[in-house]
């Protein structure tokens, strides 16, 4: 099956903090940042984030958060949480705090063993057809004003993903900071 967007729509965000770690092109595999994952569940370091952090994330959604330059420059691939604006940040990990914002989300369905739900090609389409429904405008400003940074991600824990329908697919959350 090849993917299908087959949801989009805005929800509304206050500002955040991410807190995680963040890897760069250089610590990018075959799989995109399948082996981070694999370590990050192995070593259940999201449990060992939120004992630390002392605070419930603003969801509990797991979240691989992406940064590019306008340029497409400057790529950067965050594994974490939203937490609440503020949050102190425990030692040994990133964050990024981020502005109060609109997200334009969409959903992704496919097949998540032959890897088509992940990267470019689904974003690409999920970004399409938030244009196609006139629901915002990409924001290049999330490292403050005039920076030239996009930022979007890939939510992950909903029943959405870790549910397969009965053709064995999932559907995988794309969401953009938009204005």
């Amino acid at each position: 099956m090849a993917i299908q967007v087959t949801n989009v729509y805005k929800e509304h965000f206050p500002a955040l903090r991410f807190i995680g770690k963040y890897y760069t092109n250089d610590d990018r595999a075959e799989d995109g940042f399948g082996r981070q994952w694999d370590e990050w569940t192995r070593d259940d370091r999201f449990n060992a984030m939120k004992k630390a952090a002392q605070v419930s994330p603003f969801s509990e959604d797991t979240i691989g958060l992406m940064t590019m330059r306008g340029d497409m420059t400057g790529f950067t691939y965050w594994i974490g949480w939203f937490f609440p604006e503020k949050t102190e940040v425990p030692m040994g990990y990133d964050y990024l705090d981020l502005p109060e914002s609109d997200i334009g989300v969409g959903w992704v369905c496919g097949n998540p063993e032959n890897g088509e739900i992940y990267g470019g090609p689904p974003h690409e389409a999920v970004c399409q057809k938030l244009r196609e429904a006139d629901i915002g405008m990409f924001r290049n400003d999330i490292a403050g004003q005039g920076s030239d940074t996009y930022c979007f991600f890939e939510r992950y824990n909903t029943p959405r993903f870790t549910e397969k329908d009965a053709n064995g697919n999932v559907t995988l959350d794309y969401g953009n900071y938009i204005l």
